[in-house]
């Protein structure tokens, strides 16, 4: 069994993680979406090779693994960045300029909804509602919410998580 598989001609997977998660789970029945769950936390996202070796270990089609990851939203095929800004998109978000502060992420950081940087810092979400309809507009950065913002109470968002590292 190897350990390495080529994504990409720059780009390698190193299957020993995957190869340890699975082989906590492979006498379990019904194991596929703990092992793509930990899959995805050891990686960041569920690298392409590690399907295949999934389909292989746990014998199942990598075509059912590929319907599983494409209807579960929790599941992301491509690497993700550090920092996850979503951004409410809500009824009461929107009326109070959600529209606004997602124009200024595609401007500062140059990405749009479901996109990610290029050095992996960020990625940018619009969800549909947060749950803080309250403190309109909102975003949340990771697991921090950030409420009754302006562009320019953005931009200071923006900042403190550019300078972190």
């Amino acid at each position: 069994m190897s350990n390495t598989v080529e994504e990409t001609p720059e780009q390698e997977v190193d299957l020993a993680a995957a190869n340890k998660v699975i082989d906590k789970y492979i006498d379990m029945h019904g194991a596929l979406m703990p092992v793509l769950q930990e899959i995805q936390e050891e990686y960041g996202y569920i690298p392409e090779p590690t399907v295949h070796l999934v389909a292989e270990r746990l014998n199942v089609y990598s075509s059912q693994i590929f319907g599983v990851l494409t209807f579960y939203a929790q599941f992301h095929l491509e690497p993700r960045g550090k920092y996850i800004i979503r951004v409410c998109m809500g009824t009461a978000c929107h009326v109070k300029g959600a529209g606004r502060l997602g124009d200024t992420i595609k401007e500062r950081l140059g990405v749009g909804h479901a996109e990610t940087t290029e050095d992996l810092k960020f990625t940018a979400e619009y969800v549909a509602c947060i749950g803080a309809c309250g403190m309109a507009p909102v975003i949340m950065v990771n697991d921090a919410t950030y409420g009754s913002l302006s562009v320019q109470k953005l931009d200071e968002v923006i900042n403190k998580y550019i300078a972190m590292d």
